[in-house]
């Protein structure tokens, strides 16, 4: 009794805070829609109001943006394979982990935005989709969320499940709540034996750790791959090519004087530029121009031309097809304290890797890529040009590294089949 008046209380207490800054939410998605216009759309959903009858047999997974929805495309694939007869519903948090989701499976898979964490719009959400089970991707701890599936009856796990040293204390204010409301999943599978023992410290029970490992192991090398890297190599022509992937931007002002350094040594050439976010689309295209570079983007000329010096990929869900492009890749969010980004992408694809620092979301990943000879880590952004001019000038390093990372990957593979066995005594008899 004592400890069901504590969650009670604690609950209560945080629903409280919520419904007070409600407000904020409103000002939140303005603000963030000055930036993204896609964000003054589909205001609805974010409250849990929809349209329509309720549903049933839903399969629902929450990936918080671009990053998840990558790293769930092969489980969700999986899943729409075995189970046709379930209702399949991807919720996200950002625009473009939506836009990510319908370039995936357009109309194969619903997409609505996962509501504020209220209580009532958690009760309206769950009640309209009535999922039939909930796979939560990765670090996404909504205590709503979690009391409310277990109210209901709804088994959810935490998949492909990661906390990073600074996640856990970025919990710490919240950390009775969150240990509660953690303690209500059916597992955490876990990504490694790391990630499960911070699970556990943040309050998770050690029999529910499943350590499965890291479903972007088990990613999908696109179809026709040489295929889309040698016509971008066609139409650039033959000249040495790198790729500043999911860059943020704090980072930008160095991805410039990086390539500016590196044009000093090889003059013709290429930058394929993907920012992470599509709002600094156009922003590092006018930025490269106003150092008199010639630009173009993928989504006016479609590829590289012989006289671009950068061209800004200005689209989601090609940059695998890209770093196949590309003889080497600095993988951003790294030179600042973002934490990284996928990194094994760009290892699949076979293309060597740089990174600045920061690496906090990949600990492990980096520490196995770079024990394997496939990543090279710059201190600063000094360090990262020093490392691409090196990779740049030795095709005989590159190979060795392509091999490693290729090597690794498939090494890794696994995390799937591990997972879709964890989830089967949950998921409902075939219809």
């Amino acid at each position: 009794m004592q400890r069901d008046y504590i969650e009670r209380l604690l609950r209560g207490l945080y629903s409280v805070a919520l419904y007070l800054l409600a407000p904020v939410t409103v000002y939140h998605l303005i603000w963030r829609g000055f930036r993204q216009p896609a964000y003054f759309q589909r205001w609805l959903e974010r409250y849990a109001i929809y349209r329509g009858p309720a549903h049933h047999r839903t399969l629902w997974l929450h990936a918080v943006s671009v990053g998840e929805v990558n790293a769930a495309i092969p489980l969700v694939n999986a899943l729409r394979r075995g189970r046709p007869d379930l209702r399949l519903l991807v919720t996200t948090i950002t625009p473009t982990g939506s836009d990510r989701a319908r370039a995936a499976w357009g109309d194969g898979v619903e997409h609505v935005y996962l509501p504020y964490d209220l209580p009532g719009a958690v009760s309206r959400f769950l009640q309209h989709h009535r999922p039939c089970a909930a796979l939560i991707m990765e670090t996404e701890l909504w205590p709503s969320l979690l009391f409310g599936c277990r109210d209901r009856g709804i088994p959810t796990y935490i998949v492909n499940a990661r906390l990073s040293e600074r996640s856990l204390r970025g919990y710490r204010v919240l950390a009775p709540l969150v240990a509660r409301a953690l303690r209500t999943v059916r597992a955490v599978a876990a990504q490694s034996r790391a990630d499960g023992e911070r699970f556990v410290r943040l309050g998770a029970r050690p029999e529910q750790i499943v350590e499965t490992g890291n479903l972007k192991f088990d990613v999908n090398v696109p179809e026709a791959l040489d295929e889309f890297a040698a016509e971008c190599r066609r139409h650039s022509g033959a000249r040495p090519v790198w790729i500043a992937a999911s860059t943020h931007e704090d980072e930008e002002a160095a991805v410039i004087a990086i390539h500016r350094r590196l044009r000093a040594r090889f003059p013709g050439l290429l930058l394929l530029w993907a920012p992470r976010h599509p709002e600094r689309f156009r922003v590092v295209a006018e930025s490269a121009r106003a150092v008199g570079w010639t630009v173009s983007t993928r989504s006016r000329v479609r590829w590289p031309q012989q006289g671009d010096d950068v061209f800004v990929i200005d689209t989601l869900g090609e940059l695998m097809c890209f770093y196949a492009g590309a003889d080497v890749a600095f993988v951003g969010g790294s030179l600042q304290a973002i934490g990284g980004h996928n990194l094994l992408e760009p290892a699949a694809t076979g293309t060597p890797i740089v990174t600045g620092p920061h690496l906090h979301n990949f600990v492990e990943i980096a520490e196995r890529l770079q024990a394997a000879g496939a990543l090279r880590i710059g201190d600063d952004a000094d360090a990262v040009q020093r490392e691409l001019e090196r990779l740049l000038a030795d095709p005989e390093q590159r190979a060795q590294m392509i091999a490693a990372g290729r090597a690794l990957v498939e090494l890794g593979r696994g995390a799937l089949a591990k997972t879709i066995a964890l989830l089967q005594p949950a998921l409902p008899p075939q219809a």
